[in-house]
């Protein structure tokens, strides 16, 4: 199973052609910096499309603390994303109670352990909308 910092290398080297299709759906490359360490941090990510945009969830596999990256782009929104060979820089903000129900159906049907997440924990798991800058 190739996720992590293995996952991230061999997608750049090759711009996503290994790394991108993974477990039967895809990944991005989503890049925050780091709130403490102004460092950037690569983590992959399942995505979908909405529009231009770009939907990633922050499940942290049901855990109730949210995930470092999430944290990190609350503290500085503008990201570096990847998609296949496609880079560019993105706005992030969380989805609006509003929006988030269709989001979340759209996300859930291409990785349905997101519902077993949200059930595992208190926190409302956001959905992240990526816009390009």
């Amino acid at each position: 199973m190739l996720f992590g910092k293995e996952h991230v290398k061999r997608y750049q080297e090759t711009d996503g052609e290994v790394g991108h299709e993974w477990q039967g759906t895809v990944t991005l490359l989503l890049t925050t910096t780091g709130r403490r360490s102004g460092q950037p941090r690569t983590t992959p990510l399942i995505y979908q499309q909405e529009g231009d945009a770009y939907l990633v969830v922050a499940s942290n596999g049901g855990a109730d603390e949210p995930p470092l990256w999430y944290r990190n782009l609350e503290a500085n929104p503008e990201v570096r994303v990847q998609v296949k060979g496609d880079k560019f820089t993105a706005r992030a903000r969380t989805a609006t109670p509003e929006e988030k129900p269709a989001l979340w159906k759209k996300m859930a049907a291409v990785w349905p352990q997101y519902d077993e997440y949200q059930k595992k924990t208190g926190r409302p798991i956001p959905v992240v909308v990526l816009e390009r800058a």
